[in-house]
């Protein structure tokens, strides 16, 4: 069941929020307590407001379910091997996967050598607005500990 933009719809894990935008290969645009964040149709499920529950999306008509099952995601991603630009991209699918599961807190291990993936992660992270906040790891220079 596709959705389409305004569609009221329960996040797995994080809440109910509304579709602001359909995107390419099953991917929406979901503002969520006052933030946006993309979510794969499967991480979705359609809310009926009727009786106060969720309908999952690919079940069979009828098929209501109370609460989605969190998935399970790392809470920590290696750069190593990895160019800035890889890395970047590597990151941004990262942390959405950790939102979605509910992670408060996840480690990006970068190294320490050169400094240029330390760099490149901490200037996305300024840039994101979920990142309340990101330190380097006192017992490891190599790692960044973010908290959401």
């Amino acid at each position: 069941m596709p959705f389409a933009p305004g569609d009221e719809v329960h996040v797995a894990a994080l809440g109910t929020g509304v579709v602001r935008e359909v995107r390419n290969r099953g991917r929406y645009l979901v503002e969520l307590k006052g933030r946006a964040l993309v979510a794969v149709e499967s991480q979705l499920t359609a809310v009926d407001r009727k009786k106060g529950r969720h309908k999952v999306a690919n079940a069979s008509p009828g098929a209501v379910t109370a609460s989605p099952t969190r998935s399970h995601v790392s809470t920590s991603l290696d750069l190593h091997g990895k160019t800035v630009e890889e890395a970047v991209a590597v990151l941004d699918a990262f942390l959405n996967d950790a939102l979605l599961a509910g992670a408060q807190e996840v480690r990006v291990i970068h190294g320490r050598s050169g400094g240029r993936l330390k760099a490149a992660v901490h200037a996305r992270l300024k840039q994101l607005a979920v990142a309340r906040s990101a330190r380097v790891d006192p017992a490891n220079p190599g790692v960044t500990i973010v908290t959401f």
